[in-house]
Parts: structure tokens; C-alpha cells; sequence
């Protein structure tokens, strides 16, 4: 039986000029919020940012039948993704107005396989060491009951404004 999902955003634009004016903390608090809205891949892969603070984001992911792979479980993919964006994001939280971040590499540890039994996961990402032009941060895939189902690691580079 063939199934099909809808997906609506909005214009990344309109929020893109928010960011060049609001530090990395308060502009994730407006998505919480509801008062921006959240990136398009975030409606793609059904990802929620549910909590921030300095330093720390926690994402927030049901599995369903469209997050699988060929053999019938969550794709690793979906799980690198999360991770991504809960570590991203908890540098984006210690980052000011003009500041801007990219992912150097990613690694990541898959433990257990998710299904759509697996129920919520969170994907927690905190930073380990905040430098001037580097960070690393840690991501952790976690089920309502604690089972740890991925770990990873990021290195991020950060582009500092330019201060007098």
C-alpha cells in the first residue's frame, strides 16, 4: 500500500535576516517559541527543537515508516541528522549577532537500531570546549527510557565577527 506526506515551510529568507540580527541564543529561544519559524529540514525529517541554553540544545524525533532503510529499521542518516543539529545548535547558543559556524566532521556511533516501536527520541548535544575559531561538541540519541541509540562528536569552525 503506497502511503505519501505533505510538506509545507516557509521562507528560510525572512528568519535568515532575524539571525543577522539576534545572538544564536535568542534567535533558537524564537523557534521554540513559535515567533520564527524552524529551518525546512526540520519539517523534512520531522525534528523538533524542544529545549536551549548556553552551550546545550536537545532535539526531539518520533520514528515512523519514512525515516527507514532497506532493512527495515531507522536510517543512520536520520540519526547523524539530529545529532548534527543538536550539536550545531548548541554552539549557535554561545555565538553572537554576526558570528557564524560550520561543521568540520561529525562521527558517530550507532548502538541500537530505532524503529517506529522506538517511540520519542531526544538528540542532545552539548559543548565540550568553546574556542575562538574551533568547538567540539558532544551528541547523545537517547530513548524516554534512557537507552542510549547513537553518541557523537562534532568539530565546528566558527567565523568570529570582526570586533573593534
Amino acid at each position: 500500500m503506497k502511503r505519501s506526506r505533505l510538506i509545507e515551510w516557509s521562507d528560510p529568507a525572512a528568519a535568515l535576516e532575524v539571525m543577522r540580527r539576534t545572538n544564536g541564543l535568542e534567535y533558537l529561544q524564537g523557534v521554540i517559541a513559535g515567533r520564527l519559524p524552524p529551518p525546512p529540514i526540520y519539517r523534512l525529517m520531522n525534528i523538533r527543537l524542544v529545549q536551549i541554553a548556553h552551550g546545550h540544545a536537545v532535539f526531539e524525533l518520533t520514528p515512523e515508516e519514512l525515516h527507514y532503510n532497506p532493512l527495515g529499521v531507522v536510517h543512520g542518516g536520520v540519526a547523524a541528522t539530529i545529532l548534527d543539529s543538536a550539536m550545531g545548535c548548541s554552539l549557535h547558543t554561545c555565538l553572537e549577532t554576526t558570528d557564524r559556524y560550520t561543521t568540520i566532521e561529525i562521527k558517530v556511533s550507532y548502538l541500537k537500531a530505532m524503529t517506529t516501536a522506538t517511540g520519542t527520541v531526544r538528540g542532545i548535544g552539548t559543548i565540550v570546549h568553546l574556542g575562538r575559531t574551533t568547538a567540539l561538541s558532544e551528541g547523545r540519541l537517547l530513548g524516554d527510557d534512557g537507552t542510549l541509540y547513537a553518541h557523537a562528536t562534532s568539530t565546528l569552525l566558527i567565523k568570529r565577527a570582526d570586533r573593534a
